[in-house]
This record gives structure tokens, C-alpha cells and sequence, in this order.
């Protein structure tokens, strides 16, 4: 990848976006990881405004520290950057013990692990909303539309997506080339929504270089069948999640009705 080439095409592709939809600037959710701390960074070059936005919600402290390590740097850097910090946590609280918490835990952790980002996405329209900037998204391609590992209307709930072409190195080579703190390049991808030390990695059972191989393949219309050992496994593992969270990737359902029905 010719990563100072791809870098300035994508600013001058958000420059043109926020150009064209006569706004202020880009808010950003930033989380420690390197998708956002990317995303911010790239936003920042645009010269428009740009909000980094904190949402803590009971988050581990160690991504709260990357978080605010990169905040800092970027304001340092970038005139057009500043930052705010809502702690989400008693909204969270408030509203977990509204819901039923019985049945089946795992069920009931993912639930509310979704519910978390959702808050996060509704804090982040009310920003946008009161100061006239678009929702950036911070999605990479292989979340986006490898294997759907992202909240539906939460982190999913975007106005564009800027790297959301990116495999996951990718992102990382245009980290490093943006000088994103090498805290941020060397720590483990996680989505922070349980509030314990589970990373990505953890979650899917697969590595994000092997599931980029496995979209690779896939693309080239290889099967699990066409593989043994660990790399049939990886297989089976981005084929099943891609297939589960078609929903997410697939534009909306609707329902079209005859015309002679309607008539």
C-alpha cells in the first residue's frame, strides 16, 4: 500500500464530504484503539474542527490512558482539535437496572455490551447536533464487512466512514505514518464493552492478520473445505460471523408491495 498516498486521498475525501455538506467539522469517539485514535487523527489533518469525544463507560484504565494520551498529542499537533469527557457510567448504570437482568448470561452480557455502545452513539449525534458536525465513523473493513464486528446503531451508527476501505494493517501502517503514540500501535485491538480485559482476539477466536487472510480467500471463493488445521478453523470462524452478521452489512429489509395489491 502506497500509505502516504491513501492517507491524503482519504483527507481530501473527507474535506470534499464536510465541504459539500456545508458543516463545521467531525466528532469522533475516542477510545484508545487504534481505529479511532486513525480515524481522529485523519480528521484532524482536514482542518476542520474536530471534537474527540470521551464516552468512559465503567472502561478499563489502561484504555483511558491511551484515550487521553492521544487527545493530548492531537491538541498539541492540531489547532482544530479539542475534546470533551462525558462519563456514561451512571447513564449506563440507570439504565441497566431498568432492564430484566435473568435468563441467560451470555445473552444478557452481550445485550447490555451492545447497549453501551448505542449510549455512546446517541452521545455522539448530541454533539453533532449542537455544533453542526458529521458522525465519523471508525469502523476498519474487516469489521465492517468481513466478519460484522461492530454494534448495530451503535458504532455502527455513523454519517461516513473513512476507513472502512482499510484492512486492519492498513490502518495501522497509516497509524504509524500519522505518528499516532506507540501506546495505541502496540495494544492489544478490543471493543472495552464488557469492562474487563477480553480483547478482540478473545471474542472472535480468530487474529485480525488471520481474519484479513480469510477475507482474502474468500474473495477468491476458497471454502474451509479447501484448508486443514488451524487455517480451515479460521475459515470456518470468519464464514459462520460473516454470515451471521449479514444484517448488519445488508442495507434494511423492505418489504415492497405489488403493485396490484396496492392499485
Amino acid at each position: 500500500m502506497h500509505t502516504e498516498k491513501v492517507t491524503k486521498h482519504i483527507v481530501k475525501w473527507l474535506k470534499d464530504y464536510a465541504t459539500n455538506a456545508n458543516v463545521n467539522g467531525f466528532v469522533v469517539g475516542v477510545s484508545g484503539g487504534i481505529d479511532s485514535a486513525v480515524t481522529s487523527s485523519l480528521c484532524a489533518e482536514t482542518g476542520f474542527d474536530v471534537l474527540c469525544l470521551e464516552m468512559p463507560i465503567h472502561q478499563g484504565q489502561n484504555q483511558v490512558n491511551r484515550a487521553k494520551e492521544h487527545i493530548a498529542q492531537l491538541k498539541e499537533r492540531y489547532d482544530n482539535v479539542r475534546s470533551e469527557n462525558v462519563n456514561l457510567t451512571a447513564a449506563f448504570d440507570v439504565l441497566k437496572d431498568t432492564f430484566p437482568t435473568d435468563g441467560n448470561k451470555d445473552k444478557v452480557d452481550l445485550s447490555l455490551g451492545n447497549t453501551r455502545a448505542r449510549i455512546r452513539m446517541t452521545t455522539l449525534y448530541y454533539f453533532a447536533g449542537i455544533n453542526g458536525y458529521l458522525v465519523c465513523g471508525t469502523g476498519n473493513k474487516v469489521e465492517d464487512f468481513g466478519v460484522g464486528f461492530y454494534t448495530k446503531y451503535g458504532d455502527g451508527g455513523v454519517d461516513l466512514s473513512p476507513i472502512a476501505d482499510l484492512m486492519k494493517s492498513e490502518v495501522y501502517a497509516v497509524g504509524k505514518y500519522l505518528n499516532v503514540p506507540a501506546s495505541i500501535l502496540v495494544a492489544k485491538p478490543t471493543d472495552g464493552l464488557f469492562g474487563d480485559s477480553r480483547t478482540d482476539e478473545d471474542q472472535i477466536g480468530a487474529s485480525y492478520d488471520e481474519l484479513e487472510w480469510a477475507m482474502y480467500r474468500a474473495d477468491e471463493g476458497k471454502t474451509a473445505d479447501d484448508f486443514e488445521g488451524r487455517e480451515q478453523r479460521v475459515m470456518e470462524i470468519y464464514t459462520w460471523r460473516n454470515k451471521a452478521n449479514k444484517h448488519k452489512m445488508d442495507p434494511i429489509p423492505v418489504c415492497e408491495i405489488p403493485k396490484e395489491l396496492k392499485g
